[in-house]
């Protein structure tokens, strides 16, 4: 596994979003409480990754780290991690969001969360996989995942 983490930039937003999801996942890609915080969140406070193996973008990854918030669930928060559906399955998706950790802890956060649909190819068995606890639920119904750090 030679994964690498770099900014999300002009030179590879376009691979980013072109990552093709398995049938079936697009559904689950983007929470609708997404909707409502994504208009409280600037470029201070978004943390955009994309994953590199080699020279390919094999995924991205999205945080949030904003105190003040008025969302309270988007402070220290992973907003989207997305790995190629060709590349599911080889430790791409930890790998993004091991590095979103990190940087919550570089930043004095102790928790981070997840916001995620749930449905049988929903990324609910990842989440809870790496450490997730799910402590609530949306007013659409959306799993609310929190992860402590330390």
């Amino acid at each position: 596994m030679g994964f690498k983490s770099i900014e999300l930039d002009a030179t590879n937003i376009e691979a980013a979003h072109a990552l093709d999801l398995k049938p079936g996942q697009e559904r689950f890609a983007t929470p609708e409480s997404h909707a409502l915080a994504g208009a409280n969140f600037t470029d201070q406070s978004t943390w955009a990754r994309v994953i590199l193996e080699d020279d390919e973008v094999v995924g991205s990854i999205y945080g949030n780290f904003d105190e003040e918030h008025p969302i309270p669930e988007y402070r220290s928060s992973l907003v989207q991690v997305t790995v190629s559906g060709d590349h599911q399955g080889r430790g791409i998706g930890t790998f993004a969001i091991e590095q979103l950790l990190t940087e919550a802890v570089a930043r004095g956060f102790n928790t981070v969360t997840a916001i995620w649909e749930r449905g049988d190819e929903g990324p609910e068995a990842f989440f809870l996989k790496l450490g997730f606890k799910i402590i609530g639920e949306t007013q659409f119904g959306e799993a609310i995942g929190e992860i402590s750090l330390g």
